[in-house]
């Protein structure tokens, strides 16, 4: 990917752009509101969002050459997006991977996904690692139904309750 914006899926389209644009940081709070408020089955406040965003979840680390952080848009309207993040020079990883509520089902998570697995492989990778919680059951499906495995445990996230893989084809 690497600057370039991929074609879309019905009406999708992916692009990268800086974590820190706008839209990102719109879509990146809309991530931790939907992850945290399920986790503590509660709505989570601003100042919240606000801490983690910078204590939690830094994502300096989502530019090139270490990774890259994706915005999927829906008829222009950004309501999808990801990151890919190098571990090592042949492993990267997908973190936070959101779709908006309303338009899941669309092929927005399968752009997305896709576009983040063109720049790992772009950067080297030869495989692609990912972790999530057992709440979160469309992003595991997605996850399967792309070709991703179950492995077991490649890191000792506090939230994490299963690791996925997948292999450059």
């Amino acid at each position: 990917m690497n600057g370039t914006k991929s074609a879309g899926v019905d009406g999708w389209s992916v692009g990268p752009e800086r974590y820190t644009d706008p839209d990102s940081v719109v879509l990146r709070r809309a991530y931790y509101a939907e992850l945290a408020g399920r986790y503590y089955h509660r709505t989570m406040t601003e100042a919240e969002i606000d801490e983690a965003l910078i204590a939690d979840f830094p994502d300096d680390d989502l530019v090139l050459p270490t990774g890259e952080f994706l915005v999927g848009r829906l008829d222009g309207e950004p309501l999808a997006c990801g990151g890919i993040r190098l571990l090592d020079p042949e492993t990267a990883e997908l973190t936070r991977v959101y779709v908006d509520p309303r338009t899941r089902g669309t092929g927005g998570g399968a752009a997305v996904l896709a576009a983040l697995e063109a720049v790992a492989w772009s950067l080297g990778a030869r495989r692609v690692l990912l972790d999530t919680r057992s709440d979160l059951v469309e992003a595991r499906a997605l996850y399967a139904k792309h070709g991703y495995d179950e492995i077991p445990a490649y890191n000792d996230s506090e939230y994490a309750e299963h690791w996925f893989a997948k292999r450059r084809p």
